[in-house]
């Protein structure tokens, strides 16, 4: 039986406005990892103050094993801006006490690599304050962590590198975890439990995001007369569980005849030849073209000599670490700056909408009110083939009515970003670039988002650190790698494939310290390699190279055909079935390639 660490019994909290909890009892036993979800403003950021003691409950009581320790990592960081980075970490300590830690060595790598170890905390990012606080709390040993949103500021690696590092703290079943976050795949990677927050009550599910969605499917089935618009949204994206993301590993531990049962009348998620069609309809052939293009600013180039041709219809998500130049990209894209080398061709009938991560589509209008700024729009806006007006639809963004009354500038982050988003689909652009669409934005607002853009007919290009969204939203991923963009036809989990390969090779990516950063760990010599094993390997490497371009070529050559077939729903099949053959065949020659690069490193 696991032991209790924490119970809470009969919990109230109320604000002068409303009711935040009434009558709230729970328990954390050990080996729980518990994620916390539910809408913004339901009082996630509350239960977690209060389990934590940071917040005094009107009455009710929480109890604690004694010796229990607690670690928190709030929202807002207590950091000290006089403080250097290493202190704020490792403290006082020896150098040979926390430099022989390999656990510690591990946060440090995973978190921190690249942030100058002795700069002041003053002096930093706030990304990057947000990995400091992080990786200070995670070198500690504590019986309890909980974390508000730890994945903010994250790139795809470094959430992956969190989830990896949690689950192994984890795996002998001692001590709890207990976490808010709207990344979905972060909650079905690392939680056993999932508590709904809504309504004042906290509700338990079992399992991580995929079984929660299931169960919801369910209790929303059961009171459909009150739960109509949710239930509908939740069926949906249970279909998608259920039909799509062929990447997920981790399944619902409940009765796959039940979900079936549950989607059956559900249409498929998206039909990405009919959006194609219509998408050329729209366009025309020619959308967008880089042609041997870079970027630099003074010295530093950010993009070197890419080459891509957007495709009508295309629906492309865009990975990187962090300062890797995708928001560059998108600006390029966009016409906001210009190639230092190459050039930037766009087709005559392109409209492009771009949502950026600063709120700047609303500067212009902060002081004017929702409803005075959805009048000056178009009067419908047509979905599936049904009209919406425009409060309507920012409705179905989970936009509520008596916000339509305020000012723009009012807004929290997340509304502002369901009404950003509203005015950029009103303005009916045909290519739309999101950068971090996901910021400020929960798990509901996340599905009714992805539900518009499953069905919108155009060019889509998306960059996110949600590996949910980009494997539903987006049909392939590029990955930018030391300044150059390259197609990964495996998504996410090929690029962490390679973003490991260059390290282990100590290739260009793999230097995230420069001057400062993070001391080394020591590790044992590395095994020399045969010199003629080497000289195969490079043999190896050049034959794949030119493979590639071939495949390359062929690959352009079949969007041509594609998009000149778009009539033809029968020959655009069978070109359909070649691009995906040639998908595979170019990923068998990229792990070839790196398992020579790893001989010649």
């Amino acid at each position: 039986m696991a032991t209790p660490l924490l119970g809470a019994e009969s919990l109230h909290l109320e604000y002068p406005t409303r009711v935040v909890f009434d009558s709230v009892s729970l328990g954390i036993e050990e080996g729980d990892r518990i994620g916390l979800v539910g809408r913004n403003g339901d009082g996630k950021s509350s239960l977690l103050g209060m389990l934590s003691g940071g917040i005094e409950p009107q009455s009710g009581r929480i109890t604690r094993r004694g010796g229990v320790r607690f670690g928190v990592l709030s929202q807002a960081d207590d950091l000290d801006p006089a403080s250097t980075v290493g202190h704020c970490i490792v403290g006082d300590r020896p150098e040979h006490e926390w430099a022989g830690d390999p656990a510690i060595r591990d946060v440090i790598g995973g978190l921190v690599a690249d942030v100058p170890w002795e700069a002041s905390v003053g002096e930093l990012s706030g990304g990057q304050r947000r990995r400091v606080a992080l990786a200070a709390l995670l070198v500690d040993d504590w019986d309890l962590i909980a974390l508000d949103e730890p994945t903010n500021h994250l790139d795809v690696e470094g959430i992956a590198w969190l989830a990896d590092h949690l689950k192994r703290r984890w795996a002998k079943g001692s001590g709890a975890l207990l976490v808010i976050t709207h990344d979905r795949w972060f909650l079905d990677e690392v939680c056993t439990e999932t508590w709904e927050v809504h309504d004042g009550i906290v509700e338990p599910f079992e399992g991580g995001y995929a079984a929660y969605v299931l169960q919801r499917v369910e209790r929303d089935r059961i009171n459909a007369a009150t739960e109509q618009k949710r239930q509908n949204l939740m069926r949906k994206e249970l279909a998608w569980l259920r039909r799509g993301a062929p990447a997920r590993t981790s399944k619902p531990k409940f009765r796959i005849e039940a979900a079936n049962q549950l989607i059956a009348d559900v249409p498929p998620v998206r039909n990405p030849l009919e959006l194609q069609r219509m998408a050329v309809a729209r366009l025309g052939k020619d959308v967008i073209d880089l042609e041997g293009a870079s970027v630099a600013f003074g010295e530093r180039t950010i993009l070197r000599d890419i080459t891509w041709r957007i495709a009508p219809g295309e629906r492309t998500g865009i990975l990187g670490a962090n300062g890797a130049g995708k928001s560059t990209l998108l600006a390029l894209i966009a016409g906001e700056i210009e190639p230092s080398e190459g050039r930037v061709k766009r087709g005559k009938t392109v409209r492009f909408g771009f949502l950026d991560q600063q709120f700047s589509q609303l500067a212009e209008i902060g002081g004017d009110r929702v409803r005075e700024v959805l009048a000056r729009t178009k009067t419908t806006f047509t979905i599936d083939g049904k009209d919406h007006t425009p409060a309507q639809l920012l409705e179905r963004l989970g936009f509520a009515r008596e916000h339509l009354s305020a000012r723009v500038d009012d807004l929290s982050g997340g509304q502002k970003r369901r009404l950003q988003l509203l005015l950029l689909l009103l303005a009916e652009p045909n290519v739309i670039a999101l950068d971090e669409p996901t910021n400020d934005v929960d798990s509901d607002m996340l599905a009714a988002m992805e539900d518009l853009l499953d069905s919108w007919p155009g060019t889509l290009i998306v960059i996110s650190h949600d590996r949910y969204l980009l494997e539903r939203v987006t049909d392939q991923q590029y990955a930018i790698l030391d300044g150059r963009l390259r197609h990964v036809p495996g998504g996410v989990d090929e690029y962490l494939r390679l973003r490991a390969a260059q390290r282990a090779t100590g290739g260009p990516a793999a230097t995230t310290t420069k001057g400062g950063g993070a001391p080394p760990s020591s590790s044992a010599a590395e095994p020399t390699v045969d010199p003629a094993a080497q000289r195969e390997a490079r043999k190896s490497m050049a034959r794949v190279e030119k493979q590639l371009t071939k495949l390359a070529e062929r690959e352009e050559r079949l969007h041509h055909e594609m998009a000149d077939a778009v009539h033809d729903h029968e020959r655009l099949g069978e070109l359909n079935a070649q691009l995906g053959e040639l998908a595979e065949e170019k990923e068998m020659l990229e792990l070839e390639w790196l398992e020579a690069a790893e001989l010649v490193g």
